[in-house]
């Protein structure tokens, strides 16, 4: 979850976190300005939980099939959940 918070505020920073859940645990690497513990904090609030994205990711397969089935046509993330 830092990780992903991390690159959600800065998709370029280049870092080490040894434990995903200790915010000291983050290594800066390769030049990369620290972000403030505060501001990744806030930023993984803001994320969707493991739970939530699966829900949502299965809606969006749901969705996709429903047009399949309709002849409608899909939206780009959609045709993306079917395509293998």
């Amino acid at each position: 979850m830092i990780g992903k918070a991390i690159l959600k505020i800065n998709p370029n920073a280049i870092f080490y976190c040894a434990d995903d859940n200790d915010l000291d645990s983050i290594k800066w690497l390769e030049g990369t300005t620290p972000i403030p513990k505060a501001d990744i904090e806030a930023k993984m609030a803001e994320l969707p939980t493991a739970e939530e994205e699966a829900t949502a990711r299965e809606n969006l397969k749901a969705s996709a099939k429903a047009k399949l089935i309709a002849g409608e046509p899909l939206t780009e993330e959609e045709a993306n959940t079917i395509v293998l």
